[in-house]
Parts: structure tokens; sequence; C-alpha cells
């Protein structure tokens, strides 16, 4: 493989570092696209861009400390599903993380079919 460059005075393992951590930069945004939805933005000016982009930074960020709170063993995209899922409902997310057995324990369901609340099935 031939990386080239026009800056001749680095040396090659530090343009390949360069490279890694530039990896790593596009796959967090990737997952910040394809999880949070960030793909296509409501509003097409700058300020409207620059909200959209730290809002989506702020729910990476409490996601991820959610995550750490709760020992999540699972990926980040389940986590931001299931929030996604719940968001509209007035429950303890720590506390239902723990009932799931997704947090802690066992990974089976760890409450019975009867708690179960499905709004509009009957």
């Amino acid at each position: 493989m031939t990386v080239m460059s026009k800056n001749l005075t680095w040396a090659a393992s530090t343009i390949v570092d360069l490279y890694k951590h530039r990896w790593g930069i596009e796959a967090f945004f990737k997952q910040l696209k394809q999880t949070l939805q960030l793909g296509s933005f409501l509003g097409h000016n700058k300020n409207a861009i620059q909200w959209q982009v730290w809002m989506a930074l702020l729910v990476y960020i409490l996601l991820r400390f959610l995550a750490h709170l709760s020992t999540w063993q699972h990926s980040f995209s389940r986590l931001a599903g299931f929030i996604r899922s719940s968001l509209w409902t007035c429950i303890d997310i720590r506390a239902t993380l723990k009932s799931c057995g997704t947090a802690g324990g066992d990974f089976s369901l760890l409450c019975s079919c009867e708690q179960t609340y499905l709004p509009g099935i009957t």
C-alpha cells in the first residue's frame, strides 16, 4: 500500500496514524447519522445545521452516559432504539433497562406478561 502526501517531511508511520484517527472520526459520524438520524436536516442554513449537529452530539453523550450508568451490554444502536421507542412514556429508564435483563443479570425478560403495557393493543 502506498500512501501519497504533499508533506514529505513526515514519517510514513505518522501519516498512517493520521489516517487511522481519521477513520475513527468517520466511523463516529457514521454512527451518529445512522442511529440518531442525522442524515436529513430540517433546515438548510448554516445555523440550523449547526444546531442539529450540536443536539445530536448532546444526545449521543447522554446516551453514552446512560449506557455507562446502567452497564449496558449491547450495542449503542439498540440502546438508541429502546430510548426512541419509550421516549413519550413516563418510565424510569434505568429501572426499565434492569427489568428487561439488558443492563444486569441474565438476558431474559425478568417481568411477567401481565406487566407489559402496550398502548393501543388490547
